[in-house]
């Protein structure tokens, strides 16, 4: 197991790792830090202000590990490097990337302006891809390390309402999914994560936004998803405590899958998107093979 290289033992026999972890003031991402903490690793909790994270402090008594909180905007390439630097100084080697923090474009398509479909892009894509490619030489050089990309069902399944959301979810599956194999030469391991609805304040206005533009001719089926949004927030059936123990868990295992499907709902879109695609695929069969 590549993880277990150069770490440490505590005495319940966990290999003990340095985690660093992008979004960890709230919801899922804090859940992860707080059962990595009391698992006995090193955190670094990473927030886009350090006040943020205060609140973290307070949910550590009686942790085995030791936190770190560290300011860390993803979309700030400055403060990605400063960040580093400072985990480099105090910490040392970052065992585990989480990539966590994001944040929902929602509404139809052209309800959307350009500006904010840049944005969602900015945050969910191009924010882990700068976090994800300052950790990785550190990762190289340890020869070992795992990367866990917080990604959605969404990044399997597209609605109505969720299209710029889904589209930066795919987008980070696909690099994700060819740079685990570039990694893995190194010992590097990858983790992508696809939880249905968790039980968090995603869906509140400080992490999820509407389209502004007025369309009349969406202004119906928009209105219904709106409603439909606010009625789920906060009665998710999903627990993000749940999830992060398992990930947790999950980080310290020989052997990992390259994606896990967390959720009831996750899995019955997944699993309707699978028999979906086989069906697409087996009809165009006969014109494909007569192709060669």
């Amino acid at each position: 197991m590549h993880l277990m290289i150069g770490l440490s033992i505590n005495k319940w026999g966990f290999y003990m790792a340095t985690w660093l972890i992008t979004g960890a003031s709230r919801g899922l991402g804090r859940e992860i830090a707080l059962n990595a903490l009391h698992a006995g690793h090193t955190v670094i909790a990473t927030a886009r202000s350090r006040a943020d994270l205060a609140g973290l402090t307070a949910q550590t008594v009686g942790a085995a590990g030791t936190l770190h909180l560290v300011e860390l905007d993803i979309t700030d390439q400055a403060s990605i490097d400063r960040a580093v630097a400072q985990v480099a100084a105090s910490a040392g080697a970052i065992d585990v990337l989480v990539n966590n923090a994001g944040q929902a474009q929602l509404g139809y398509f052209e309800m959307v302006s350009e500006g904010d479909a840049r944005r969602q892009f900015d945050i969910n894509v191009f924010g882990p891809m700068a976090v994800t490619r300052a950790v990785l030489p550190g990762m190289r050089s340890a020869r070992g390390g795992l990367i866990v990309t917080i990604s959605s069902v969404s990044g399997l399944v597209s609605n109505a309402g969720g299209t710029l959301y889904s589209a930066s979810k795919f987008a980070v599956e696909g690099w994700i999914e060819g740079l685990a194999e570039e990694v893995a030469p190194f010992g590097i391991r990858s983790l992508v994560v696809e939880p249905g609805m968790m039980r968090t304040d995603f869906l509140d206005s400080s992490s999820a936004r509407h389209g502004t533009i007025q369309i009349a001719d969406y202004a119906e089926a928009a209105a219904g998803f709106e409603a439909y949004i606010a009625g789920a927030n906060h009665q998710q059936a999903n627990d993000p405590a749940v999830l992060a123990a398992h990930l947790v868990a999950l980080a310290g295992e020989a052997t990992i899958p390259a994606r896990f499907v967390f959720g009831q709902d996750a899995q019955e879109w997944a699993t309707h998107k699978l028999a979906r695609l086989r069906g697409e695929i087996e009809q165009s069969a006969a014109i494909a093979a007569a192709a060669d």
